[in-house]
C-alpha cells in the first residue's frame, strides 16, 4: 500500500509519449521553466495540440510532389509546367488533368487559364488523395487561381478522400481572408465539417484572427451540435489564443460545453495550460468556476497540478472552492504539491484563501504527508505554520512526523525553535521577583489531535526516534501538568493492584508456604477461602481490563512487555487459585506443579507492582536505572556465557564426586554462583571427597578464580554501571517516555470507541478532569521562577525553564551588540569619507581631527566590553534566582555606556550636519558675491569699450 501510495501524485503527470509533437511546443507549456521533461496535459489537450501541429501547414510541397509523381507520365508533365509549353498535351487527357494540378500548386494563373480554356482540363479533377486544384489554390492562399477555378465550375464544397478538409478549410488554414470571402460568395457551406472540425477550427489552429472574425461575421457556428465534441472555443483555450477566445465569446460561444471522455470545459483547458487572459475572459462571460470534469476536477485542481500560480490566484478571486474534492478524495492543496518549482506559491495562495490544511484523502494522506514525502521542506514548514497536524496518520498508521523526520529532517530544528518561542518572559528583568514566564502548550496539542488526546504529538516523537525532545522544558512541564491531572486515575489503578497483590500474597502464604509431613494434619487457615474468592474476582476484573485495552488497539497493546507480564500473571493466578484447591481440607493434596507455578507468579506479581510504583516521577528514575542496568548485565552475561559453560563442563569432569558438579545442568548453575565469590575452596579440595585429578583441578580452579571471579565479574559490573551520570540522564529520559506512554494510555481510554455507549455525563466529567485544555488556564501556564511562594512546578523544571530563557536573552544581547558594533563602524566609515572629502577646505581640518580623536577614543571602549557580552551557557545560571548577579550588573553598566556612546554619536552627527549646513550657506553666499562681481566687471568692460569706440570715431573725424 505504501509503495503504491508513494506514486499517487505521479499518476496526475501525463508523459509525452507521442514523438510527433515538437519539443518547442511542449517547452512553452511545461510546468517549470527549468525542466520540460514532465508536462501536465489531459488527453483532450494532447489531441488539440497534435491537430494544431499538423495543421500548421496542411500539405508540404515535397509530399504533394511525391503524390503527383506516382501518376503516369508525371515527370514529363512536370517539365512542361516548368517550361510553360503545353503543345504536346492531348486535350482532356490525364496529362492535362495532371498539368492543372501542378499549375495549381505552383501558382501560375496564366497556365491554369490556358489549360482550362485550350487543353480541356477538368477543374474538378483530383490527385490520388482526392485533392482538387481548388484545394491546392486555397491551401496556398492564391485567390486568383481559386477565382479562375470557381468560374470554370470547381466545387467549393468538395471533400478530399479522407473527408477531412474542403477548400474552405484550406483557405482558413492558409489565413487567406480573400479566399474565404470568394468561397463564401460561391455558396461554400460555412459550417461544413462542424460535426468534427470546421473551417473555424482550422482558422483558430493558425491563430488567424482576421479569418476567425470573417467566418463568425458570415455566420460560422461557434458551437458544435453534438455533445462532448471539440468546439472552436475548446481549441482556442487549449492553445491560448486570447483574441480568438474573445471573438468566439462575443459571438455566443457556449462556455459550458464539454469535450472528450474527460468532459473538459474551455475553462479546464485554459486553466491547466496557464492561459490567464483566456481564463479571465471565460470568467467574465459567466463560466462556472467550480465546473467538474469526468474526474471531478475543477479548473482550480488543474491549475494547481500545472503550477499555474497566476491562474490559481485568479480562480480564487472569482470564488473557486479551495476545498473541493476530486479523485481519491484529494483537494487543490494535494494537487499543488507536484513539482517544487512553484509549489510554495500555489500552496500559499490556497492557504490564504482558507484551504483545509488537514484534509485527508481516501488513503489518509494530508497535504503535509505528501509535501514531506516529496521532500518539499518549504511547503512542510508553511503547512505547519498554518496549523497542519503533524500527528495525522495515514490508513497505514504512518504519521506525518515520520515522513518529516525521514524526508525533511531540516524542519525539525525549526520545530524546536517553535517550542523555544512558546516560552515567553514579560518585560521585567529575569532576576526580578515579579518576573513571569508564560508557557504556551498549543504547539504540543495540534487542533486535529484534540479527538485523540493531548499527548499524541509526544507519542509521535517517541515513535520516530525523537524522544530527546521530551526533555525540552516545554514538553517536560506539559508532561508534569498532565500527570498531575491524570494521576488520580493512576492512583486508583495502583490501589487496585496493591490490594490484588496483598490478597494473592496472603493466599500464597496460607496455602503454599507450609511444610506438611506425612501423618500430621496440615490445613490452611480459615481466611483462605474468602481471600481466594476475592483473588479470583479481582483476577477476572484484571482480565476484563486487559481485554478492553486489547480491543481499544491491539497493535499498540502488543508492543508493551508489561501487558504480556499481565497476561502471565492472570493465567498464573488462574492456575494457582482454583475451586478445587479452595475446597481441599488438607494441603498435602495440593499438586506439586502448582507450587512451581505459585513461586513464579508471586514473583511476577511483586515485580509488576514495582514497575507500577516506578511510574511515579519520584521513584521513576531509580526503577528505570535498575531496569537499564539489568538489561545491560543480561547482555554482557550472554556475551560471556560460553566461558561459563566451558568452566562448568570442566568442573563436571574434574569434580564429579562433588554433589554440586554431578549433574551438568547444576554444574553450570554452580559456576554462575561461584562468580559472586562463593568458591567453597576448602570443601572442594580438603573435604570428605578426595580430589582425583589434583594438578589439573588446581590449575583449572585457579584459572576460574582469575578469569571469572576477578576479571569477568568486575568487568561486567564496571560495564553495567560505568557511566552513572549518563545512566541517570538516560533513565530520566526513559522515565519521561514511560510517563508519556502511561498518560496517553489512560487518556486514550476516554476517547475509545468502546465507551460510546457509556453515560455521557460520566465521560465528560472524566475528560474534564483529565485534559489540560479544560483546566482553569487551559493551554497557557504562567510561573514566577524567582518567587519562593510559587510552588506549581518542581525546582528542577523551573531551573530548566530559567536556563532556556537566560540563554535566549544572552543570544539576543549578543546579536544586538554585533548589530550596534556594525552600525557604529558604518557611521565611523561615513565620517572618515566625509573628512577625506573635506581635506581641500582648510577651515574643516580642525573638525576632522576632533572627529577622528573622538572615534579613536571610543574604539577601546567598545573592545573593553567584549567579554561582558559573551554568550553564557546554561551551566552558568546561579542556583539562587533572587537578585541580580555581577554579570547582570556589568551588562546593565555596559548598556548604559553604549547608550551614552550612542547619544554622543548622535550629538556629534548633529554638529557635523549643522556645520555642513553652515558651509553650504557660506558657499551659496560666496557664489552670489562672485556672480555679482563678475557682472560688475562685465559692465565696466562694456563701458570702457564704448568710451574707446567714441574716441576712435573722434580721431577719425579729425
Amino acid at each position: 500500500m505504501e509503495n503504491v501510495r508513494f506514486s499517487i501524485i505521479e499518476n496526475d503527470l501525463k508523459r509525452n509519449s507521442d514523438g510527433g509533437i515538437d519539443n518547442e511546443v511542449f517547452y512553452q507549456r511545461s510546468i517549470s521553466s527549468e525542466s520540460n521533461s514532465d508536462t501536465i496535459f489531459s488527453d483532450e489537450a494532447h489531441e488539440i495540440l497534435l491537430l494544431q501541429q499538423q495543421h500548421q501547414v496542411l500539405w508540404e510541397n515535397k509530399e504533394i510532389e511525391e503524390t503527383l509523381g506516382q501518376l503516369n507520365n508525371a515527370a514529363a508533365v512536370a517539365h512542361m509546367v516548368k517550361t510553360g509549353t503545353f503543345t504536346d498535351l492531348i486535350p482532356a487527357s490525364n496529362d492535362a488533368q495532371l498539368a492543372l494540378l501542378y499549375c495549381s500548386v505552383s501558382g501560375c494563373v496564366e497556365n491554369v487559364s490556358y489549360l482550362l480554356d485550350h487543353c480541356g482540363s477538368d477543374p474538378k479533377c483530383c490527385d490520388p488523395l482526392g485533392r482538387t486544384p481548388l484545394h491546392f489554390a486555397c491551401c496556398r492562399g492564391n485567390a486568383h487561381i481559386a477565382k479562375v477555378l470557381l468560374d470554370r465550375g470547381a466545387d467549393p464544397n468538395r471533400w478530399d478522400a479522407k473527408k477531412e478538409v474542403t477548400p474552405l478549410h484550406c483557405a482558413s488554414s492558409a489565413k487567406s481572408v480573400e479566399c474565404i470571402l470568394l468561397l463564401l460568395k460561391r455558396k461554400a457551406h460555412i459550417n461544413i465539417g462542424l460535426e468534427k472540425r470546421s473551417a473555424l477550427h482550422f482558422a483558430i489552429d493558425r491563430n488567424a484572427v482576421d479569418c476567425v472574425e470573417t467566418l463568425l461575421k458570415y455566420g460560422a457556428d461557434p458551437n458544435t451540435p453534438q455533445v462532448y465534441t471539440e468546439t472552436p472555443l475548446h481549441t482556442a483555450c487549449a492553445l491560448g489564443f486570447t483574441k480568438c477566445v474573445e471573438l468566439l465569446l462575443n459571438y455566443g460561444a457556449d462556455v459550458r460545453s464539454q469535450f472528450g471522455e474527460g468532459k473538459l470545459t474551455a475553462l479546464h483547458l485554459a486553466a491547466e495550460n496557464d492561459y490567464v487572459d483566456c481564463v479571465r475572459l471565460l470568467l467574465e462571460h459567466k463560466a462556472d468556476v467550480n465546473c467538474r470534469n469526468a474526474s471531478h476536477q475543477t479548473p482550480l485542481h488543474l491549475a494547481c497540478l500545472s503550477q499555474s500560480i497566476e491562474t490559481v490566484e485568479l480562480l480564487i478571486k472569482h470564488g473557486a472552492n479551495v476545498n473541493a474534492v476530486y479523485r481519491d478524495g484529494r483537494t487543490a492543496l494535494h494537487a499543488a504539491i507536484v513539482k517544487q518549482s512553484r509549489c510554495l506559491d500555489c500552496c500559499t495562495a490556497l492557504l490564504k484563501a482558507g484551504a483545509n490544511v488537514n484534509k485527508a484523502d481516501n488513503y489518509g494522506y494530508t497535504p503535509l504527508h505528501i509535501a514531506a514525502l516529496n521532500e518539499f521542506s518549504n511547503c512542510v514548514y508553511a503547512f505547519i505554520e498554518h496549523g497542519a497536524d503533524i500527528t495525522a496518520r495515514t490508513d497505514g498508521n504512518v504519521s506525518a512526523l515520520s515522513f518529516i523526520v525521514r524526508r525533511t529532517p531540516e524542519v525539525i530544528p525549526k520545530l524546536m525553535l517553535k517550542f523555544d518561542g512558546s516560552i515567553k518572559v514579560n518585560d521585567h528583568e529575569i532576576g526580578d521577583v515579579d518576573c513571569e514566564i508564560k508557557l504556551d502548550f498549543r504547539w504540543l496539542v495540534p487542533p486535529g489531535a484534540l479527538e485523540r488526546g493531548e499527548t499524541e504529538l509526544l507519542l509521535s516523537l517517541i515513535e520516530v526516534g525523537q524522544k530527546r525532545v521530551l526533555m525540552h522544558p516545554l514538553c517536560e512541564t506539559f508532561l508534569f501538568l498532565k500527570w498531575r491531572r491524570i494521576r488520580k486515575f493512576f492512583l486508583m489503578s495502583l490501589l487496585y493492584h496493591a490490594i490484588y497483590v496483598m490478597l494473592f500474597t496472603m493466599y500464597i502464604v496460607g496455602v503454599y508456604v507450609h511444610s506438611c509431613e506425612k501423618g500430621i494434619e496440615c490445613q490452611a487457615p480459615g481466611y483462605i477461602l474468602t481471600v481466594g474468592y476475592f483473588v479470583i474476582i479481582l483476577n477476572l476484573l484484571l482480565l476484563g481490563k486487559e481485554l478492553f485495552q486489547m480491543a481499544h488497539g491491539l497493535q499498540g497493546y502488543a508492543k508493551y512487555w508489561e501487558n504480556w507480564l499481565q497476561w502471565a500473571i492472570i493465567f498464573g493466578v488462574l492456575l494457582c487459585v482454583t475451586p478445587e484447591i479452595l475446597s481441599v481440607d488438607e494441603l498435602e493434596k495440593v499438586p506439586i506443579w502448582q507450587h512451581h507455578v505459585a513461586a513464579v507468579v508471586v514473583l511476577l506479581v511483586w515485580v509488576e507492582l514495582m514497575m507500577l510504583v516506578g511510574r511515579f516521577p519520584i521513584f521513576g528514575v531509580y526503577v528505570q536505572m535498575f531496569t537499564k542496568v539489568a538489561v545491560n548485565f543480561g547482555k554482557f552475561l550472554l556475551a560471556y556465557i560460553c566461558l561459563l559453560i566451558a568452566f562448568g563442563l570442566s568442573f563436571s569432569v574434574l569434580f564429579n564426586d562433588y554433589k554440586a558438579f554431578k549433574n551438568i545442568t547444576w554444574s553450570l548453575l554452580k559456576s554462575i554462583t561461584m562468580m559472586s565469590g562463593e568458591l567453597e575452596f576448602e570443601d572442594i579440595f580438603y573435604g570428605d571427597v578426595v580430589v582425583k585429578y589434583p594438578v589439573t583441578a588446581h590449575f583449572i580452579f585457579l584459572s576460574f578464580v582469575l578469569l571469572v571471579t576477578v576479571i569477568l565479574t568486575n568487568l561486567m559490573v564496571g560495564l553495567a554501571v560505568s557511566d552513572i551520570q549518563g545512566l541517570q540522564v538516560s533513565a530520566s529520559l526513559d522515565r519521561l517516555v514511560r510517563q508519556a506512554e502511561l498518560v496517553s494510555r489512560l487518556e486514550s481510554l476516554f476517547f475509545s470507541r468502546l465507551l460510546r455507549g457509556a453515560p455521557t455525563r460520566l465521560l465528560k466529567l472524566c475528560k474534564r478532569s483529565a485534559l489540560l485544555r479544560t483546566s482553569r488556564n487551559k493551554l497557557l501556564f504562567v510561573i514566577r521562577p524567582n518567587d519562593p511562594r510559587d510552588t506549581q512546578l518542581p525546582e528542577d523544571i523551573k531551573l530548566n525553564i530559567y536556563k532556556l530563557v537566560a540563554e535566549r536573552r544572552d543570544r539576543n544581547l549578543s546579536i544586538r551588540r554585533r548589530k550596534l558594533e556594525s552600525n557604529y563602524s558604518m557611521f565611523q566609515r561615513s565620517l572618515q569619507r566625509q573628512n577625506s572629502n573635506s581635506n581641500k577646505q582648510k577651515d574643516r581640518s580642525p573638525i576632522r581631527n576632533n572627529v577622528d580623536d573622538c572615534c579613536t577614543n571610543k574604539a577601546p571602549t567598545r573592545t573593553d566590553h567584549d567579554t561582558l557580552l559573551r554568550p553564557r551557557s546554561a551551566t552558568n545560571v546561579p542556583n539562587v534566582m533572587m537578585g541580580e548577579t555581577d554579570l547582570a550588573t556589568k551588562l546593565k553598566n555596559y548598556v548604559n555606556s553604549i547608550s551614552d556612546v550612542r547619544s554622543e554619536i548622535q550629538m556629534l552627527k548633529a554638529q557635523v550636519n549643522e556645520l555642513g549646513a553652515k558651509i553650504d550657506k557660506f558657499n551659496d553666499s560666496c557664489g552670489k558675491k562672485l556672480n555679482f562681481t563678475v557682472e560688475e566687471l562685465c559692465r565696466i568692460k562694456m563701458v570702457l569699450d564704448q568710451k574707446s569706440a567714441m574716441r576712435s570715431e573722434r580721431t577719425f573725424k579729425v
